[in-house]
């Protein structure tokens, strides 16, 4: 059973791992500097799909096809599985799950869902109720664009602190087998208000609820920074990584040597139109399951603080000037099963 550390936070007392992960992405993550790590690249975005909203159900299914098939094991076998989306609804994940055979259990805490789902299926496992648990989120740039902001042939100008989208999915299979990476702590996190209104600078209105999840985390485990090879967050950007830097040393934990971000590492802000960096709930899940996998199955990581961060908005809400809450969900990884 999860051991409580703190409100919220919890140590997991049985190897819980991730046996195995799968990403996939569209053309444009596929030629950043993480092209590598994905499963599958997609240089029509449209999948061979009517719309975007389809392409993306179509994204998930080709991770979830591929994340099976690495496994070894067919929809039926899971347990259960938890997928989340950016459209309305969870459209995507609603529409792709017609054709698994397995229990769904619907998330929605905006780019923050592949860490919420990924701690949920981590305590699932350490109680002993659940043995195979998937975790799964999309995001699709055209979708998002259509339901959030303006139409994509508007041709609307975007500032500087505006993200990119991440046309990708990440699918991670999580259970008491397998190997590296295991996940030895959870904190999930509280909703944070830093009175941003700007839907086009999310990463400001995310930093405040990151820095809340971070220190809860340290504290809880009783942990510092340089204890960890590296603490990488969902989506915060440029905006939101530089105001999250300032946060932490002002309460007092320089976290400036061992953080960066996945909105930063999957696309080259030089060569790319992508302003301040990634976003989207695809963001952190092709990266977790692509680059962050592969890099704990390497060796290359022992230990790290993954976690996705999100803006709980609707256009809606901000039109009628509210400020946009953030909650960012964090899992501890290890190359061990425990952490001494």
């Amino acid at each position: 059973m999860p051991r409580k550390l703190a409100q919220g936070s919890f140590a997991l007392q049985t190897p819980v791992g991730i046996r195995e992960a799968a990403a996939v992405a569209g053309k444009k993550e596929g030629d950043g500097p993480l092209g590598e790590s994905f499963d599958e690249i997609f240089e029509d975005t449209t999948l061979g799909a009517e719309s975007w909203e389809l392409a993306e159900v179509e994204l998930q299914r080709a991770a979830v096809r591929h994340l099976l098939q690495k496994a070894e094991i067919e929809s039926a076998d899971l347990d259960l599985f938890f997928a989340g989306d950016l459209q309305n609804q969870c459209t995507a994940s609603g529409y792709h799950a017609r054709s698994l055979s397995a229990p769904m259990a619907g998330l929605y805490h905006a780019c923050a869902t592949m860490a919420e789902g990924v701690a949920l299926s981590a305590l699932l496992t350490d109680g002993g109720g659940i043995q195979t648990v998937m975790a799964l989120a999309s995001s699709h740039f055209c979708s998002v664009e259509r339901q959030y902001r303006f139409p994509l042939n508007y041709g609307s100008v975007r500032p500087y602190s505006a993200q990119n989208t991440a046309t990708a999915a990440g699918a991670a299979l999580i259970g008491k087998a397998g190997g590296a990476p295991y996940i030895t702590a959870v904190t999930i996190g509280r909703v944070r208000d830093m009175g941003v209104t700007d839907l086009n600078n999310m990463g400001a209105a995310m930093a405040p609820a990151a820095m809340d999840t971070i220190l809860r985390h340290l504290s809880a485990r009783g942990s510092k920074p340089a204890d960890y090879d590296l603490i990488l967050t969902g989506d915060l950007g440029r905006v939101g990584m530089e105001l999250l830097r300032t946060l932490c040393k002002d309460a007092g934990c320089d976290v400036s040597q061992v953080i960066n971000d996945c909105g930063l590492l999957l696309y080259d802000r030089v060569n790319q139109d992508v302003h301040a960096g990634g976003s989207g709930a695809g963001c952190s899940a092709g990266v977790l399951c692509g680059h962050l996998f592969q890099a704990f199955r390497q060796q290359r990581l022992r230990r790290v603080l993954f976690l996705s961060t999100g803006a709980l908005l609707s256009p809606a809400m901000v039109q009628q000037g509210q400020s946009i809450p953030a909650v960012a969900h964090l899992i501890e990884l290890s190359a061990e099963p425990e952490v001494i």
